[in-house]
């Protein structure tokens, strides 16, 4: 690629007019998921956000989630949701800032622990989010759930295997 859209590209995120953010969680990482005690729940960090006050355009993601594959304390069909956010899922919900990226979205059934790949995007109709990120330590993260009925043990090792885009435009830092 060459020309003016590869120097726009090479730009700080602070001198660009809209920033395009291409995130590609592959198989290799791998995060664990509770379920032991109700709905499963895990988060993985997919990357980080520049240091800046960011308004939040959109996002458009696809994952595709899977089990360890034979884990007798995850049904073969499981069922949830998945949604990316700027904290990490700490409870049995994904809520406020777990899904303030892509709104929760439901996934499954899995076929052989593994589930489809889905589409989530960002909540519609879009209301303008200003993120601060003037320290520097926002971070993407991915949520994901998994229904009580399907899970019955803690510490099960999911991977991901997706795309996200997000589109930002940043207003300065202090």
């Amino acid at each position: 690629m060459k020309g003016l859209i590869r120097s726009l590209r090479r730009g700080r995120p602070l001198d660009q007019i809209i920033t395009k953010l291409k995130l590609h969680p592959r198989r290799e990482n791998t995060f664990t998921v509770d379920g032991a005690a109700g709905v499963g729940f895990g988060s993985l960090v997919l990357g980080g956000l520049p240091e800046a006050n960011i308004l939040l355009l959109g996002a458009v993601g696809y994952m595709a989630i899977s089990g360890p594959g034979g884990d007798a304390g995850l049904v073969d069909a499981w069922n949830g949701d998945f949604g990316i956010g700027t904290t990490p899922a700490s409870d049995g919900t994904i809520t406020g800032d777990d899904v303030n990226v892509i709104g929760s979205t439901a996934i499954g059934p899995a076929v052989a622990e593994a589930a489809p790949r889905t589409r989530g995007e960002t909540t519609v109709p879009i209301v303008p989010v200003i993120l601060d990120n003037t320290d520097g330590s926002l971070e993407l993260n991915l949520n994901v759930l998994v229904d009580d009925a399907d899970i019955s043990a803690d510490g099960i090792l999911f991977t991901v295997d997706g795309d996200l885009w997000v589109s930002f435009v940043t207003l300065g830092d202090d």
